[in-house]
């Protein structure tokens, strides 16, 4: 994601802390301090010079359950006096002492509770939470650190959640700026800031817990996942991981087969990143032989192949849904290699749910409604067909958009045409996702917005909500599946963990991963923005050296675990030669719904209502059975049926069958459109625009002259 739109994810700075006196102390639970005598730790830290005020009474122990003490001593209560006592100080300097004191008043935890188990995530020093619920059912926390400022944090949250009910820590908000001991305070303690964060959603999922065993609930089981380990080996936990990690070791003589058919004839592979697992595999095996193989998301997919035809490339094979050969075909033309050919993986149409949303009547209807509205922009997701993107621009002027520039195109088109309509489709969640986005921008303050971008405000985004329209009817099956359930699993059970989120997923899960992302646990954004982000988090973890396991939750397509796994074995061979190596594991997750994954055979759908039976029977694709993978029937895929119509036996057949002389491929060509708009002009020409007119977009960060005249005068006018 662009730096500017990927800023629009920072954690908030809290607010300047006002002058006043200082607040009661915090009362630390009894076990905290040490026996021998010593000042309390949390009397006032101040300079030499300063006025102490008279010592006021502690606040209530969270054990005491007097009717006079139950409202002050509730846990959200005692945090957020605290903050303020500490904003209330005159210095960073009183701060950090003041942290630091109550750092040394926290007993170390005995070395049996610095365990893995007992690690929490995401801080940049090591941090360790232990917890158990009392015989009366109340929380015993008790924390440690490697870091004296992490430790400081622990005794904040101890101290005050300590003996709390399972219901009182989780009424505790994370996301609340109010409730940080030091907000915006010193800079050598807002690196360690995310420790605070990050320790209470640990302790939030200690009391949910500690909830379902008193309601006599399991906590289910839990998703399928991968464990990578240090020396590169990869472990299953699950039947669906399982399935997905049966081709991260590919077969040998396919490897050899594919590449020396490739390199003899002079072919080139771009693919998705959502291609089944044995095409992945292999694929990622023999790029290390063949360097025209390309796996990325479906923007750098027609680049990569321009490139493959400038090195001499006489065919370009493709690896995922119709719309994206149409588009390597396109851009090849465009770039003049119209002799290159373009050859899909199947003889059958190989769809995609969000394409056919953006070519339906109703998609038409929607662009009708905004070409009345002037001046209006219609932004298109990259995943629609050429057809769709040249009838759509001659309705209302259109850029192309991916989820990683969606949102700064749109906030520098509204900021460089007044009064502007912005039109966003096909993706019902993506639109709803950016809605969100700028909602929580309109709450920001003018500086915070400027390093977003520099043209906006408060008021510039308040004033562009009503003028943002999405369309509401359209998503892509895979990103449906997370769903109210999967999120449901996932705040109980991996809320500390790293979760990622596509731009695509429904508002539920997008919320999670935005809720994570101030605290460095979150990420929301492309395939390869999540890719980035593992390896970031990564390289991090190599830095510190230090034995640990990252734990990320997946949130979009299955199929990207090939390049996760791939990326983390480079990373993990690049550390290889340091001493002492750390015992570093990586995880990911897949947030599967129970009911989307087979359990059955492509004819086991006996079980079934007749009717449903009857349609799946009928399917031309049954997903992914033999990955033990599969669509729900209430709703979302683990992984997406289109792109699993690409298959090796495909790719290897379609490639010895090169050159076509008796035309025996004509149906796996990709299709050049050679058919006229609406408006009489070549099809391939203006579906093509949208897209250039992205990439000016990208090259400059502006929007080009061409469309901004198209947005103003109509597209029948050029600019003089």
């Amino acid at each position: 994601m662009d730096t500017a739109a990927a800023s629009l994810f920072a954690p908030k700075s809290a607010a300047a802390a006002k002058p006043g006196r200082a607040l009661p102390p915090l009362h630390v639970p009894r076990g905290i301090l040490p026996p021998h005598p010593r000042p309390h730790p949390l009397l006032a830290v101040r300079c030499a010079h300063s006025r102490a005020p008279p010592p006021p009474p502690p606040l209530p122990h969270a054990d005491d359950r007097s009717e006079a003490a139950t409202s002050a001593a509730h846990p959200q209560l005692r945090l957020r006096r605290l903050a303020e006592e500490f904003r209330a100080l005159p210095s960073d300097a009183d701060r950090a002492r003041r942290l630091l004191s109550l750092a040394s008043a926290l007993p170390p935890l005995p070395a049996p509770d610095r365990s893995p188990g007992n690690r929490v995530m995401g801080c940049v020093s090591r941090v360790w939470l232990a917890a158990r619920s009392d015989g009366g059912g109340r929380m015993r926390f008790a924390a440690d650190s490697d870091s004296e400022l992490a430790r400081g944090y622990c005794a904040c949250l101890v101290a005050a959640l300590d003996g709390a009910t399972p219901e009182e820590v989780l009424a505790v908000d994370p996301a609340d700026p109010a409730l940080a001991p030091l907000g915006a305070g010193m800079a050598a303690a807002r690196s360690r800031a995310s420790t605070w964060h990050n320790v209470l959603v640990a302790m939030q999922k200690r009391a949910r817990a500690a909830i379902a065993a008193r309601e006599g609930r399991r906590l289910g089981e839990p998703f399928p996942s991968l464990v990578i380990a240090r020396d590169g080996a990869v472990r299953a936990q699950g039947s669906y991981a399982e399935a997905q990690a049966m081709f991260l070791s590919p077969d040998e003589s396919k490897i050899s087969e594919l590449v020396n058919i490739l390199v003899e004839k002079k072919i080139g592979v771009v693919a998705h990143f959502y291609m089944d697992p044995e095409v992945q595999g292999i694929l990622t095996a023999a790029k290390k032989q063949w360097p025209h193989i390309h796996i990325s998301d479906s923007l750098v997919m027609a680049d990569s192949a321009v490139k493959m035809a400038e090195e001499g490339c006489d065919y370009i094979t493709v690896l995922g849904v119709d719309f994206m050969s149409e588009n390597v075909r396109a851009i090849l033309d465009q770039a003049g290699f119209n002799k290159v050919v373009v050859y899909r993986m199947s003889s059958e149409q190989i769809g995609c749910s969000l394409a056919d949303a953006a070519s339906s009547s109703e998609y038409t209807h929607f662009l009708r409604e905004a070409s009345g509205s002037y001046p209006s922009l219609h932004v298109i997701y990259i995943n629609t067909s050429l057809e769709t993107k040249a009838h759509a621009h001659e309705l209302v002027p259109t850029i192309t958009c991916t989820s990683s520039n969606v949102v700064p195109t749109i906030l520098q088109a509204f900021a460089q045409i007044p009064d502007l309509d912005v039109w966003y489709g096909p993706d019902s969640y993506m639109g709803a996702n950016i809605a969100d986005l700028f909602q929580r921008m309109a709450t920001m303050s003018d500086e915070e917005i400027a390093k977003i971008h520099r043209d906006h405000n408060r008021k510039s985004i308040s004033s562009l909500l009503p003028r943002l329209h999405y369309y509401q009817d359209g998503n892509c099956i895979v990103h449906d599946m997370f769903g109210h359930e999967v999120v449901e699993k996932i705040k109980e059970q991996y809320c500390d963990a790293f979760l990622t989120a596509h731009f695509e997923v429904p508002g539920e899960m997008f919320s999670l991963a935005m809720e994570a992302k101030p605290r460095g646990m979150g990420v929301v954004g492309s395939t390869q923005n999540i890719l980035d982000f593992i390896k970031d988090h990564l390289k991090g973890a190599l830095d510190r050296n230090v034995d640990e396991r990252l734990q990320f939750v997946l949130g979009t397509e299955s199929g990207m675990i090939t390049s996760i796994v791939d990326s983390v074995r480079e990373l993990f061979d690049l550390y290889s030669s340091s001493q002492d190596r750390a015992n570093i594991e990586v995880e990911i997750v897949f947030p599967v719904s129970s009911d989307a994954v087979s359990k059955t055979s492509t004819n086991g759908s006996h079980h079934l209502d007749s009717s449903v039976a009857s349609d799946i029977d009928n399917l031309t694709v049954v997903p992914g059975v033999s990955s033990g993978e599969g669509c729900s029937i209430h709703g979302g895929c683990a992984s997406c049926p289109y792109m699993k119509m690409n298959t090796l036996g495909s790719l290897l057949e379609i490639c010895h069958e090169l050159p076509d002389k008796d035309n025996k491929l004509s149906l796996y060509e990709a299709r050049r459109f050679n058919v006229k708009t609406p408006l009489g002009k070549s099809v391939a020409e203006v579906g093509c625009e949208p897209i250039l007119h992205m990439r000016h977009f990208q090259a400059t960060k502006r929007l080009s002259d061409k469309l901004v005249h198209q947005v103003v005068h109509g597209n029948g006018e050029e600019p003089s």
